[in-house]
């Protein structure tokens, strides 16, 4: 099935997306109803969106079939039968079978013959089950092409409104090899000028076989498709964001980035971790756990603390040239300190006595 497609160009840059993909299609600048038209990177059933078709006499007044151009009308996602009076919100008409256009009969007997559109998306989401998880992927052209999904579509003038109502549903068919694994079903693409004008062509009114082989699984080895996985916010109906058709390998806040970071730093070879580790300066911060210790007492040190010491005794004997100890260079001034000195202590300038104090007074008074 197909229950949530991507739209989130705006109204220009949709025009210009279908005249890029068929130059030759004859397309009007109208664009009906472009005013309830919202880009959506999260288009989900019941909203509304774009859909390429052809006038013809059943829902357009006046229609010259010499000027039967194909023109953009906005519509909305569930198609409510021409024949319904009321907008049945428990009737699941988002997809149609192209089993059952083929084989004729049921609700689509009356529509598939003349009532066909191709609806408008830069790209498809499935949901892939793994268990009780439900992982998105998004399916798109490889090139970025704008999609056109074969769909049928209706009108009807509800009881209580003056004004018609425009639904539209998606064709969906068999999935083809490279997507099975994700879902049996996929939406009927039509990536030719062939398939879209046959498909669009609604002059005869009825079904043909030419027809049947448009909703064919996906074929076209010149327009490959790309799938991949995608965020799981899309599954919110109310959701929008630009992300949605993005890998998720590739966003710069997802999970992923960090399990590739790390990846990456797995993959250094030793030297290179241990450069990397030598920029941390070791022997600095060796001495300032030395100071640390002292400052809070004299007990030997602490057993976090002597793993710190023992971690960084090689690179320590390395530098200063010893074999099993760690020392401060020879060059330094510096000794070690009594074992019961305390850092910060700084002991007093040494003072007479008073003997020596008393000597000297005797010794101006004989002056």
């Amino acid at each position: 099935m197909c229950g949530r497609f991507a739209l989130g160009l705006p109204y220009g840059r949709v025009v210009n997306a279908v005249r890029e993909a068929h130059p030759d299609l004859d397309l009007d600048d109208e664009w009906v109803d472009q005013d309830a038209f919202h880009p959506r990177y999260n288009v989900a059933p019941r909203s509304r969106s774009a859909v390429v078709r052809r006038r013809n006499r059943y829902d357009d007044d006046n229609v010259d079939q010499s000027q039967n151009h194909a023109f953009i009308q906005t519509m909305k996602w569930g198609l409510v039968p021409h024949w319904n009076k009321h907008e049945d919100t428990t009737l699941n008409t988002i997809n149609a079978k192209a089993e059952n256009l083929v084989e004729g009969g049921g609700m689509w007997g009356s529509i598939k013959g003349r009532k066909r559109c191709a609806v408008l998306c830069q790209g498809y989401y499935e949901w892939l089950k793994k268990g009780k998880v439900r992982l998105p992927h998004y399916t798109k052209h490889k090139d970025n092409r704008i999609m056109f999904l074969a769909g049928l579509y209706d009108s009807v003038t509800l009881e209580g409104s003056t004004e018609k109502l425009w639904t539209f549903t998606i064709v969906t068919t068999d999935a083809n090899k490279q997507l099975s694994w994700l879902h049996d079903r996929q939406p009927v693409i039509l990536s030719t000028k062939a398939e879209l004008d046959t498909w669009l062509n609604t002059s005869s009114e009825t079904w043909s076989p030419e027809l049947s082989k448009v909703v064919l699984p996906y074929h076209d080895v010149k327009a490959p498709l790309e799938c991949y996985q995608v965020p799981q916010d899309v599954g919110k109906v109310s959701a929008e964001s630009s992300t949605f058709i993005e890998p998720i390998s590739q966003r710069k806040d997802g999970i992923q980035a960090m399990f590739a970071k790390q990846a990456l730093q797995e993959s250094k070879s030793p030297s290179e971790q241990s450069i990397a580790g030598s920029s941390k300066r070791p022997t600095k911060r060796t001495i300032e756990t030395i100071d640390i210790s002292d400052e809070e007492d004299d007990s030997p040190a602490s057993p976090k603390k002597q793993k710190t010491l023992d971690e960084n005794k090689s690179s320590d004997d390395s530098i200063h040239g010893t074999d099993n100890a760690i020392s401060l260079s020879p060059s330094s001034p510096n000794k070690e300190r009594p074992k019961n000195n305390r850092v910060g202590k700084v002991s007093s300038p040494t003072k007479s006595s008073p003997k020596d104090n008393k000597s000297i007074t005797q010794f101006f008074a004989k002056k």
